[in-house]
């Protein structure tokens, strides 16, 4: 089974609903990944993640804010993937079994519900496409703007 470890910096909103995203594409697809995410600090779950999610039927309500070593194994992930900029320059060397993937979205924290909507909307196609790369055998996209759309089920 492949493994996807997802990094931002607080593991409270971007992090969080792109493993559930991408959790939920994996689902869709019938194709078993092992998704975690964690953050260079740990903070909380923000509330409006949990809201916008749950709009989708994705429950965060069980999920902990946590840093890469709270993670099992945290050297063993086939794909990391940096989700915002500051995670991604300090995002740890990995082997070189490891991929990574840079996917930036801009940080909803202090916005609207129509702001975390549209972050989640923009990580429900580049998790889709990403999911949707790998159940095709082919290597994930190089960046979110290459992702290609991808019919969301």
């Amino acid at each position: 089974m492949r493994r996807v470890l997802i990094l931002c910096t607080h593991n409270s909103a971007r992090s969080q609903m792109a493993e559930a995203l991408t959790r939920d594409a994996a689902r869709r697809a019938g194709m078993p990944l092992d998704v975690h995410s964690a953050g260079t600090e740990a903070t909380r779950v923000k509330d409006d993640a949990k809201t916008v999610m749950a709009e989708l039927g994705l429950d965060l309500s069980g999920h902990t804010s946590k840093t890469l070593w709270d993670v099992p194994d945290a050297q063993t992930f086939d794909y990391v993937i940096t989700v915002c900029d500051s995670a991604a320059e300090a995002c740890p060397v990995y082997p070189g079994t490891t991929t990574r993937r840079h996917y930036p979205f801009v940080d909803p924290s202090g916005g609207s519900l129509d702001r975390w909507r549209a972050v989640r909307d923009q990580q429900r196609a580049c998790f889709d496409a990403f999911v949707h790369a790998l159940a095709a055998g082919a290597d994930a996209p190089p960046s979110y703007a290459d992702s290609p759309a991808v019919p969301v089920a």
